[in-house]
C-alpha cells in the first residue's frame, strides 16, 4: 500500500488551536518485545530531517483514513515507513490521546523477539530497538514525549 492516497492526509486544528497531521486523526505502532532477562525493548523510528520535528524519535505512524480503525492505520503506516515482517505481531491495546477535535491513537503491540527493521522510503532515517528504560533520554518527538510516561515501563 506504499504511496496510497489517504483521505486523511492534510493538516487539522484541534480545539486548543494546535496544528496536527491527519484530517481524521493519526495512529502509530509502538512495538514491544521482552528480551533475555526480561529487558523490555521498543522499536523506535528516527524521523527524516525534513519531516515535521525531523531528527526526533517516535513510533512509525501517520494520518488515519476515514475508513480505517486505529489498528489498521498503524499497521498500514508501519508498512509504508518500515521494511520488516509483521508475522507474530499481537495487538494488545490502543491508547487514545484526545486533543479536542483531533486524536492520536498509539497501537501497542508485542512480538516474541526483536525483528529486523530498516527504513523504507524517505520519512524514516533510522529504526532501532531501544531499552524502555532509556527511551526518555532520547530526543523524542514532542507528542511521543508527552505520551511516553503513559505507555512506557
Amino acid at each position: 500500500m506504499a504511496g496510497r492516497f489517504v483521505d486523511g492526509d492534510g493538516w487539522a486544528i484541534c480545539s486548543a488551536g494546535h496544528q496536527h497531521w491527519g484530517r481524521h486523526g493519526a495512529a502509530g505502532l509502538l512495538l514491544r518485545t521482552v528480551g533475555e532477562g526480561g529487558a523490555d525493548h521498543v522499536l523506535l523510528q528516527r524521523r527524516a530531517w525534513w519531516t515535521h520535528h525531523g531528527g526526533t524519535w517516535g513510533v512509525p505512524g501517520g494520518a488515519k483514513a476515514s475508513w480505517e480503525t486505529p489498528e489498521e492505520a498503524a499497521l498500514r503506516e508501519l508498512g509504508e515507513e518500515v521494511e520488516m515482517a509483521v508475522e507474530g505481531v499481537i495487538v494488545e491495546r490502543v491508547h487514545h490521546d484526545d486533543h479536542g477535535g483531533w486524536s492520536y491513537w498509539t497501537v501497542i503491540a508485542t512480538v516474541d523477539t526483536p525483528m529486523t527493521a530498516t527504513p523504507r522510503g524517505r520519512e524514516t532515517a533510522e529504526m532501532r530497538w531501544v531499552a524502555s528504560t532509556t527511551v526518555a533520554s532520547l530526543d523524542l518527538h514532542p507528542g511521543f514525549a508527552a505520551t511516553w510516561p503513559q505507555l512506557g515501563p
